[in-house]
């Protein structure tokens, strides 16, 4: 079973996530082959929620302190899973890392600063905006501007100032959109 399957959200969220990440790396002028590896690991960076209950995943009220916990141990599943496979990108670090955060407050590992790779920090970004401008089964879409001025306010910080940068010129000036379901 999927984890879309299991959880609706995750389908288009990834999606989502995808598509804002590769705009904000072509932005960024990587290489190509930089941008198809951070796409790649976009589509499938929620893939260890498959080891999260399908009740968690989908409840409809705030998460306990304990069910939050275990929803932080997806991105080491992920990186579990796809660890051994070789793929011509880190993806299996990407995954592990894209709730990271600059200052050392992320998970699972608390890494800080340049011991996140770019590309997981380009994720970081993406999915923050994508996850708060988005419905949740838990809470309404809190809005784009709301997650635009989240990764404003914690630029350089929490977030990547560049991958942040990035974000705010493409959806402020160049009108970046998600895609509708």
């Amino acid at each position: 079973m999927t984890v879309e399957t299991r959880d609706p959200y995750t389908a288009g969220h990834q999606r989502g996530v995808a598509d804002l990440s590769r705009a904000i790396a072509m932005e960024l002028k990587l290489t190509s082959d930089r941008i198809d590896g951070i796409q790649m690991a976009a589509i499938i960076h929620d893939l260890g929620k498959i080891s999260v209950p399908a009740e968690i995943l989908t409840k409809p009220n705030k998460l306990t302190e304990m069910e939050f916990e275990l929803i932080k141990t997806h991105p080491q599943s992920g990186y579990d899973i796809l660890k051994d496979i070789d793929f011509p990108w880190p993806i299996a670090r990407m995954i592990l890392e894209h709730h990271e955060r600059m200052d050392g407050s992320g998970y699972p590992r608390n890494l800080r600063g340049d011991d996140i790779l770019l590309e997981s920090r380009i994720l970081a970004v993406a999915d923050v905006v994508e996850s708060m401008a988005s419905h949740r089964p838990y809470r309404p879409a809190l809005g784009l501007n709301a997650a635009l001025e989240e990764i404003e306010k914690n630029r350089g910080t929490i977030y990547d100032a560049d991958a942040v940068d990035a974000c705010l010129r493409l959806i402020r000036e160049k009108r970046f959109q998600f895609r509708k379901t």
